[in-house]
């Protein structure tokens, strides 16, 4: 059994790092919001994290030297927050889940989309899961509010 477990991909055993628990909810929540301020073209700077998220600005500044300690983000008091490669990652691994969850939601499964229950289950998303829904879902390139959907490699 531990020759099984010791033959898991990097990928994988960093994915595990950020599922399960709150701590890492609120790291995913901050990584998709800095990744959709740049996916818009703007500056990530902590008022604009502050604005998105609807978070004080210095509990926005506290989180952001948790990232920048962690190598998610590259941060220094006034500056532009950059994503690493790591972060990077995380933050579009997030906004893929939110976009293929709201396309099965109105598409799939013909509903409302209910922004509280997609963010409740998008930090609980494997990237196996997400692949078999993109590919369920006929690897949709935008989400219904014509956002794109970042591609995974069950899209290529």
């Amino acid at each position: 059994m531990e020759a099984i477990k010791e033959k898991k991909s990097e990928h994988e055993r960093q994915e595990e790092l950020y599922i399960g628990t709150a701590e890492s909810e609120h790291v995913e929540m901050y990584l998709k919001a800095i990744w959709y301020i740049r996916e818009r073209g703007e500056e990530v700077k902590v008022s604009s994290i502050a604005k998105l998220l609807n978070i004080r600005q210095p509990s926005v500044v506290q989180m952001l030297h948790k990232l920048n300690d962690a190598n998610l983000v590259d941060y220094n008091k006034g500056n532009i927050v950059a994503m690493t490669a790591a972060g990077n990652r995380i933050g579009k691994q997030m906004i893929r889940n939110t976009r293929l969850l709201e396309v099965m939601m109105k598409d799939a499964l013909k509903i409302e989309i209910d922004e509280e229950m997609v963010c409740g289950i998008e930090h609980h998303m494997k990237t196996i899961f997400t692949d078999a829904l993109c590919t369920l879902l006929k690897h949709p390139r935008k989400c219904p509010h014509d956002h794109s959907i970042p591609m995974g490699k069950c899209c290529r």
